[in-house]
């Protein structure tokens, strides 16, 4: 045999024929464990959706991954400082408009221009009452929408109340009104008859649907989506002509994806964290053109607990007992090796806001005997069977969360066996995250607790998770995060208070307050602040992981996979 043929046998026998050549950017694979909904921005919850709309959308402005707002569809941010945004009399009140202009050359892509009639057409869809919609109080902030009659490009918001965040834009959404606006007009009056009827749903491969980099070209839920360039988008061109995310559900099978080169790289919503840090060092070892990305991040994982609706939870006493039970630190060190941290409430160190403060918030050291007096004084008594017991009921609760994800259902393994140490019964029943998303936390079916993350910006106001506005119910269409019906009217104030500062340190005063009343109420109870990891092919180049809400998909024009 030649010697070069046997060179590359044994090359072949060594390695997988994929990890021999280096991807380029004729095609690029990327896994992802969560399944998406449709791509329809204004009622997307899940974060698989907002990365799989990072590829095709674009918003007026964002925050890059340093955390600077940077204009994208917007020829520049409106600020106090550049007089794009100014305050105003009118009626009597105090109000301010912020001036916005989108670019000349933004198109959707059918070619129809980028205007603010779109961005009307999505605050419009997102203020009604029959639309699901997560955070309703971000469009409700805006009393209306100013399009100049003679420059549709150009267009104010006016806020009734001036927020702080007003400059915030990337948190809303250009809806193509040459396409969805019959359609909200025909379906709009009728309770989630939008949400059914969208384009994006009846028709998500329609070029005039997306206005970024790239379109989808195929869509099969529960499988994979296929994206290519639009011909019509003006801005960066992309390198990479095609880019498939595939639904991987099960962890172990993503791997082995990847190392047999079916897909190319692994998304953030992908890997667990232990099996990024066990498949980091296999690569270093082994020289795999692999590169494995992390990044301290805004994502805060806990348990809602259902104090609105579950009569046992409503005992702040047995809710203070399950924090003081969960030997957090341990959690952390055993499952993540000290990579991820213990959370003590819902703002992660990376936001200004987080403070550990005892003198400002209410922290939960680890302590078995602490839990039992708080569960003798809520009157459930230790039985023989070493369960606890109340008027002849056991105190049980049903844990859930998303099915097939390993990390998630080794953390309830865990909190299963704390909680049992204390006389506390754990049932587990988890779901499809499509349906654990799309039904369960959304409109608050769960019994008892429901584990799960979410993630923010930093200085987010809470008012979508913590005010008790935001309690979904059938009659707000399941709008608002609230799902575990928690209700302080002094944190209602508190949040609205918040909203209108626009001193940083007095803001971040009714911050903490808001937060004192958070961990001594016990509506959730934090778990840890997560890493975002993820794999890419090490010759690829533009990728940086944001660690906050923005998608890392939101520069995908930018990367590029060099030879």
């Amino acid at each position: 045999m030649p010697k070069k043929i046997a060179l590359i046998a044994l090359c072949s026998a060594l390695f997988p024929s994929s990890l021999l050549f280096s991807v380029d950017n004729r095609e690029l694979k990327i896994g992802i464990t969560q399944e998406f909904e449709n791509p329809n921005p204004i009622i997307a919850t899940m974060l698989a959706t907002h990365y799989l709309y990072g590829f095709v959308g674009r918003t007026p402005n964002v925050m890059d991954p340093d955390g600077n707002d940077v204009a994208m569809m917007a020829v520049e941010t409106p600020t106090l400082e550049n007089g794009l945004a100014e305050f105003f009399e009118e009626d009597g009140k105090r109000k301010l408009r912020a001036h916005w202009e989108i670019r000349e050359d933004a198109h959707w892509g059918d070619g129809v221009p980028v205007t603010g009639h779109d961005f009307k057409l999505g605050w419009t869809i997102g203020m009604s009452d029959t639309v699901s919609v997560g955070e309703r109080e971000k469009f409700d902030e805006i009393e209306r929408v100013e399009i100049d009659p003679e420059n549709p490009k150009k267009f104010a918001l006016v806020y009734d109340e001036p927020k702080y965040s007003y400059f915030r834009a990337f948190q809303h959404y250009f809806v193509p009104s040459h396409i969805e606006g019959p359609v909200f007009e025909e379906f709009g009056d009728e309770n989630e008859g939008y949400d059914k009827n969208t384009k994006y749903v009846t028709d998500p491969t329609n070029p005039g649907l997306y206005n970024g980099p790239y379109r989808i070209a195929e869509m099969k839920l529960g499988s994979h989506v296929i994206f290519v360039p639009n011909e019509h988008w003006k801005g960066h061109k992309p390198t990479i002509q095609k880019i498939i995310l595939k639904y991987i559900p099960n962890t172990a099978t993503l791997e082995a994806n990847l190392k047999s080169g079916t897909i190319d790289m692994i998304s953030l919503i992908g890997l667990r964290f232990d099996q990024a840090l066990a498949f980091d060092e296999r690569a270093q070892k082994d020289g795999l053109p692999y590169t494995v990305n992390y990044k301290p991040s805004l994502v805060y994982e806990h348990i809602d607990l259902q104090v609105g609706k579950n009569e046992i939870l409503k005992d702040l006493n047995v809710r203070k007992a399950l924090v003081h039970s969960i030997d957090r630190d341990l959690l952390c060190d055993t499952l993540f090796d000290g990579k991820q941290k213990k959370a003590i409430h819902n703002a992660p160190p990376m936001d200004p806001w987080f403070t550990d403060d005892p003198e400002k918030i209410v922290l939960y050291r680890y302590s078995k005997r602490t839990a039992r007096r708080l569960l003798d004084a809520a009157g459930w008594e230790m039985n023989d069977d070493g369960y606890r017991y109340k008027d002849g009921k056991r105190l049980s609760f049903q844990l859930m969360t998303t099915a097939q994800d390993k990390t998630r259902e080794n953390v309830q393994i865990f909190l299963q066996s704390q909680w049992k140490e204390v006389g506390i019964e754990i049932t587990i029943k988890n779901e499809p995250a499509r349906v654990y998303f799309g039904e369960t936390t959304r409109k608050a079916k769960y019994p008892a607790m429901a584990m799960y993350a979410w993630i923010k910006l930093p200085e987010h106001s809470p008012r979508s998770t913590l005010h008790s506005e935001g309690i979904p119910t059938e009659a707000n269409s399941y709008s608002g995060q609230n799902s575990s019906g928690w209700v302080n009217k002094e944190v209602d104030a508190l949040i609205e208070a918040l909203e209108l500062e626009f001193d940083f340190e007095k803001r971040r005063d009714l911050a903490h307050q808001v937060l004192y009343h958070y961990t001594n109420e016990v509506p959730v109870i934090p778990l840890y602040y997560r890493s975002d990891v993820s794999v890419t092919p090490s010759n690829m180049e533009g990728y940086r992981l944001s660690g906050s809400l923005i998608p890392v998909t939101s520069w995908a024009e930018f990367w590029d996979l060099k030879n």
